[in-house]
Formats: C-alpha cells, sequence, structure tokens
C-alpha cells in the first residue's frame, strides 16, 4: 500500500511541471506563418488577427510570409513543427480542406492529420476586378467581350487552386467561356501586371480590392456576394447574371497534430473574445473582410468540409492539376 502511496506521489510530481507549463502558455511569441506574400488578403487579415490577438495573449504573435505552393509551404512549415502551440498556421481552403492534396502531386501533409483545428476568423468575398483595355461598363457586357475574343482573356491569380483561381474556372464553366488562366506566386506582381495590363483581368479578395479602390487603370465588375454591398455602391453581384452563385474565403488558425489541449483552448479563447470586440469586427470591416462569429474548433472543420465538398467536386469535375 505504502509503495502504490508513494508511486502515485512521484507521478504527480513529474506531472506538475507540465500542468504549470500549460497553465502559463503562451510563455514567448508566437510565430503566426501566413502561406501567401505580404500585400495579398491572407496577409492583410492575418495582419489584423495577430494584432488582435497579442493583447489577450500576452505575448507578441508574429507574422511571418511563407509563400509557395498555393499555402503549401506554410503547411508543411507547421506539420514539421514543434507541437508546442508556438507555431500557428493560417488555414485555408488549400491546405485544410485538401484542395492541394487534389491539385498537387506529393504533398507532403495531410490536413486531417498533421493538424488541431482552432477556429475560423474571418471570411471574405471576392470581386472581378478588370482592365480598361477590356471594353464594357457591366459584368455581362464583359462577359459578351470574353464569347466574342475565345482563348484571348487571361486572368491572374495567386496560385493554382486558390479560391479566386477556383471561381474563375467555376464562372467559366457555368457560362461556357474560353479564359486563359495566369497563375502567380506573388499577389502583389498579379497585382501590378493587371494594372499594368499584361494581364485583362482577377477575382480577388475585398481585402486587396481596397488597396486598389479608384485605381484609373482597372474597374470592379462583379462581386461574388449573393447581393450587392452598400461598401462598392454600383457593382452587381454574380449572382444577378449567375442565379445562385455566392464564394467567399475563409480563414482561421490551426496548430500542428499533438499541440497542447491547453494552447488549443487558451488559443480558441483569444480569437473569439476578439471576435466579440467591436473594435476587432471593424478592424476587419475596414480592409474588407467579414468577421466570423465566435466558433469552437469543430464548427471550424465542419466549414472546411462545406469547402472540400463545393470546391474538391470542381477540381474532380474540370480535372484541375497544378504542375
Amino acid at each position: 500500500m505504502g509503495l502504490k502511496i508513494t508511486r502515485r506521489i512521484a507521478l504527480a510530481a513529474l506531472a506538475m511541471p507540465a500542468l504549470a507549463r500549460a497553465a502559463t502558455w503562451p510563455e514567448k511569441p508566437i510565430r503566426l506563418v501566413v502561406p501567401f506574400g505580404g500585400g495579398g488578403q491572407t496577409d492583410i487579415v492575418s495582419r489584423v488577427t495577430a494584432e488582435a490577438l497579442a493583447p489577450r495573449l500576452g505575448q507578441p504573435v508574429l507574422a511571418d510570409n511563407r509563400p509557395g505552393g498555393n499555402g503549401n509551404l506554410a503547411a508543411e512549415t507547421v506539420a514539421r513543427s514543434a507541437p508546442d502551440g508556438y507555431t500557428v498556421l493560417v488555414a485555408g481552403a488549400g491546405t485544410n480542406s485538401g484542395l492541394n492534396a487534389l491539385l498537387y502531386k506529393g504533398v507532403g501533409y495531410d490536413a486531417a492529420r498533421d493538424f488541431i483545428p482552432v477556429g475560423m476568423f474571418c471570411t471574405t468575398a471576392n470581386m472581378l476586378l478588370v482592365h480598361n483595355s477590356i471594353p464594357g461598363a457591366s459584368f455581362t457586357e464583359v462577359i459578351a467581350w470574353i464569347r466574342a475574343n475565345p482563348g484571348k482573356f487571361t486572368y491572374a491569380s495567386a496560385s493554382v487552386g486558390a479560391i479566386t483561381h477556383l471561381i474563375m474556372e467555376d464562372v467559366g464553366a457555368r457560362l461556357g467561356l474560353d479564359m486563359t488562366h495566369v497563375p502567380y506566386r506573388q499577389s502583389t506582381q498579379a497585382m501590378a501586371d493587371l494594372l499594368a495590363g499584361r494581364v485583362h483581368a482577377r477575382a480577388l479578395g475585398l481585402p486587396e480590392g481596397e488597396a486598389v479602390r479608384g485605381a484609373a487603370s482597372v474597374r470592379p465588375v462583379a462581386l461574388t456576394t449573393p447581393t450587392r454591398r452598400p461598401e462598392w455602391p454600383g457593382v452587381p453581384a454574380m449572382a444577378e447574371t449567375i442565379p445562385g452563385f455566392e464564394a467567399n474565403a475563409y480563414f482561421g488558425l490551426a496548430l500542428p497534430a499533438k499541440s497542447p489541449p491547453e494552447a488549443v483552448a487558451r488559443l480558441n479563447a483569444a480569437m473569439n473574445d476578439a471576435l466579440r470586440d467591436e473594435k476587432v469586427r471593424a478592424a476587419f470591416a475596414r480592409v474588407g473582410a467579414d468577421a466570423a462569429a465566435p466558433n469552437t474548433p469543430e464548427e471550424f472543420t465542419a466549414r472546411t468540409r462545406v469547402d472540400a465538398e463545393r470546391w474538391g467536386g470542381l477540381i474532380k469535375k474540370l480535372n484541375l492539376v497544378a504542375e
């Protein structure tokens, strides 16, 4: 009996340092791995999130941009990092809805196996921005030009398989349009080429649209929202031409598998506290994003599955492959 009691005391003593570490997490800065380069919508909303989380966690939250392979480089970086709660992935459909696994050969991570979902912090609607070299004041007139000039209309995206690429593939399939996709590694270079007229168009998140509002060489012709939005007066919804069309991108947080449950819970609580703060919600709105409602890891997982079904089905239907 005495031996058993002694053993229990010893085990409890061994457990105490681990419990203490969990109770005090985080004790150092947190690395927020952003799957795309600076200036794109993922970078923009990630930095709003980092700024909101830092005071709630009592530690700096440092954005680390790791562009490449539509998020594959960032996802592999996080999947291989120490599961201690200090390396966090900005999760999107490419990495966490399994879309990249359908598009790319030999993806070096498994979304279900290698990550623990924490929660979704925002969504972004998208717009179609067209260079003024393409005639037509409306979305329908631009479509008419594309039909009259098969194969000549070029559109940029941040990467093969990015939501903005898939939106254009979906629009093209629904309307029977012959368009040429030009993928980029950096959103900033895609935007520079669009503004210069080296490509004709780009679907992009509203956060990036805000950055070029009023640019002389381009114009927005449609939004991927079910109805028009007051902050973009006069810009029609794609649903006015394609009934029922809607598309947005989600952004959330994920930790490496086997991360401490306490870190998952604390990070989720900090995120949700930020999402209840009207100042934080206004900060998202200022950059064109829609703050999520406070949510659980399970609710975030449900959203990833919705995108897996919609966009994964499109990838399979059109037999899309990333080279």
